[in-house]
């Protein structure tokens, strides 16, 4: 449970192109001696093959508290399998999720389906963010509920990209696929 193992492991999500900052938000709360506030940062890591990790913390400044999002980013690194499941493309090139998921974070829902190689990331800003830190080059998507809020959005598209590992699939439906898990680029 502690960040430097990661860095060890997947030296590549230490690098600066491979870390995003999803949101800042200033918060403040009245006390009895005025104003006090803090800063709540949501940041995304990835290595762009396979590992993506969203993490979030609050902090009095904007550095530390990017610092400790990052931290908790590392600490909640998931695998995501990749495919070709989509019925027009058939390439068996890992470019897009393998079959259809959904994730739900509070009233936001998100579905990634499979796309044809060359389509692109067909989400909104964050989710593109998301999707392309964890290698996924073409994708569709639809969400539904409040997916302005930045918070639930991009903890639906995790728990989608989560749910890639849970679905249970054949021997033969891997290699139809073309199912990858992540790799690290040793």
């Amino acid at each position: 449970m502690e960040p430097e193992i990661v860095d060890i492991l997947l030296p590549e999500v230490t690098d600066q192109n491979n870390q995003e900052v999803l949101n800042i938000n200033m918060v403040q709360r009245m006390t009895d001696s005025g104003r006090k506030v803090r800063f709540s940062v949501i940041v995304v890591i990835g290595n762009r093959n396979g590992y993506v990790g969203l993490g979030k913390a609050k902090a009095r400044e904007v550095g530390p508290a990017i610092r400790k999002a990052i931290n908790n980013a590392k600490l909640n690194i998931i695998q995501v399998r990749r495919g070709c499941g989509s019925w027009e493309c058939k390439c068996g090139n890992a470019h897009t999720v393998p079959f259809r998921v959904t994730g739900r974070s509070s009233s936001v829902t998100v579905t990634l389906l499979p796309a044809p190689n060359g389509l692109g990331l067909a989400v909104s800003g964050v989710g593109k963010k998301i999707l392309s830190l964890a290698g996924i080059k073409d994708v569709w998507a639809k969400s539904d509920g409040q997916t302005q809020t930045t918070v639930n959005f991009a903890n639906a598209a995790m728990e989608a990209l989560y749910k890639t590992n849970t679905m249970s699939t054949q021997e033969r439906d891997i290699k139809a696929i073309g199912i990858m898990t992540g790799t690290t680029n040793r």
